[in-house]
């Protein structure tokens, strides 16, 4: 019997380690505000790795994937040299878009210091959105059985 190649229905997260550096942080000592984004943008990327939907793959499909809607909540501080967990989890739509959520949690005792939520819309290279789902996204939704 040929083995199913199609993942049974599951969350798909994916899990980083982001020690904090100086260059990261505030006056105050505290991780500035800023630096969140680029933390998410880490845990999509690790994402991507991990579960086939990097970047270069959405380009090389012919489409790009900017953000359209993003939503922080700031729970707690973070400073120099504390490491933080990212975790990254693919929201499931059958809309031709794609929706992650976010929480980051100091290693050191699991307080959850940010929950986000982020939303990207699918644009043609030649700059115009895509309202249908694209290919390369629904043969990857279909492995992943999302």
């Amino acid at each position: 019997m040929k083995q199913e190649e199609t993942i049974p229905n599951r969350k798909l997260t994916n899990r980083i380690e982001i020690k904090i550096r100086f260059s990261e942080v505030d006056s105050i000592k505290m991780a500035w505000h800023g630096s969140y984004v680029k933390y998410m943008e880490d845990g999509r990327e690790a994402f991507g790795r991990e579960f086939g939907l990097e970047y270069m793959r959405m380009f090389d499909s012919g489409y790009l994937a900017p953000i359209v809607d993003m939503h922080l909540q700031y729970k707690q501080s973070v400073t120099i040299d504390d490491i933080i967990v990212v975790e990254t989890t693919y929201m499931p739509s059958k809309a031709a878009k794609l929706m992650f959520d976010y929480n980051i949690y100091r290693k050191s005792d699991h307080t959850l210091v940010l929950h986000a939520t982020t939303i990207q819309l699918f644009m043609t290279k030649a700059g115009e959105f895509e309202t249908s789902t694209p290919p390369f996204l629904a043969e990857w939704r279909q492995k992943w059985n999302q």
